[in-house]
């Protein structure tokens, strides 16, 4: 199983130094009891570097462990996912190259989303387009990013509005008032990762899941990762030791969106984890959290296989009659 069979140190490239206290990706996850259903896709990954071929962004705000295109493609293979969504990771701010070189080697199995800035000319996003690039990342969680003008985003979402892209937005439970206005008159499909980041220790029927529960109502260009749950989770249990029933706290919360919003909804395992302080999951774990908070097999197809080719490979989708 080539990489992922190695508990070994992992590797950093020279002239970078991981920062203090970086949990690496688990090197031996699981085999999933959970079997995903054919053509599942994992909608929110990550690579990293390498850094020497693809050197990390002066302005980053973490140096992270070295995480390949050729590991996340082994990592797919094992867990029985047929194709990845590949997000621009905060270390590599707007500098997508090994984002696109991991899609241009995927033997069309991946698509992506990317960071760009305003100055971004027509020519390079068409490359982007043709690279497999269908999204761009809206990051406003402060400790991750530097601050970006809203009209400058707006600016942006307009052009890549006409590539027919969707823009995937990422901020805290908390912003979601201040940040109401922005995302609603945002023109393209708007993709939350990780629902929004609630409070898990907050009641589900709570004032705050309720805020983003009404947003996904009213507004039906709105999609949501139901993601991270090892991110999320205040109780756990972790997803590690053969775990099989992991992260009890957050299952209410994804399983509500998963039912409220079956065409809506995607899935990620978002290896290799950027930023987590706690412990690092057993992604084959992750995968068996799956049927927890997605009880169907119905519910499962379209979280897993309907809704992403939809969004990243429409091309490929047929329309019954």
């Amino acid at each position: 199983m080539s990489e992922f069979t190695r508990a070994e140190v992992f590797p950093q490239a020279e002239g970078f130094t991981k920062t203090p206290g970086w949990l690496d990706w688990y090197p031996g996850p699981a085999k999933p009891r959970f079997q995903l259903p054919a053509g599942a896709v994992d909608a929110h990954c990550h690579v990293f570097g390498p850094g020497a071929e693809f050197p990390y962004a002066p302005e980053r705000k973490y140096t992270p462990c070295d995480a390949s295109k050729h590991e996340l493609f082994a990592l797919r293979d094992h867990l029985g996912f047929a194709r990845n969504v590949i997000v621009q990771a905060t270390c590599h701010g707007a500098d997508n190259r090994a984002m696109v070189d991991a899609l241009v080697h995927s033997g069309g199995k991946a698509r992506g989303v990317a960071t760009v800035k305003r100055s971004v000319t027509d020519e390079e996003l068409q490359a982007l387009h043709d690279a497999g690039v269908r999204g761009v990342r809206f990051n406003f969680v402060k400790r991750l990013v530097d601050f970006t003008p809203k009209d400058e985003l707006l600016e942006i979402a307009a052009r890549i509005h006409k590539l027919g892209w969707h823009v995937v937005i990422y901020f805290e439970a908390v912003d979601l008032p201040e940040l109401w206005d922005f995302f609603t008159a945002l023109p393209t499909t708007v993709v939350v990762d990780h629902m929004g980041r609630p409070d898990v220790s907050l009641p589900v029927d709570g004032p705050q899941f309720a805020l983003f529960e009404k947003f996904m109502r009213e507004h039906t260009n709105v999609w949501s990762k139901v993601s991270c749950p090892e991110r999320l989770s205040v109780t756990g249990p972790k997803a590690l030791d053969g775990e099989q029933n992991a992260y009890t706290d957050v299952i209410p919360f994804a399983r509500r969106i998963v039912e409220q919003f079956p065409d809506r909804v995607l899935w990620g395992t978002d290896w290799p984890h950027p930023n987590l302080k706690d412990h690092m999951p057993d992604d084959g774990l992750l995968v068996d959290f799956i049927p927890h908070i997605a009880p169907t097999a119905e519910l499962q197809h379209k979280l897993l296989v309907d809704n992403p080719m939809r969004m990243y490979w429409p091309e490929e989708v047929t329309v019954e009659d």
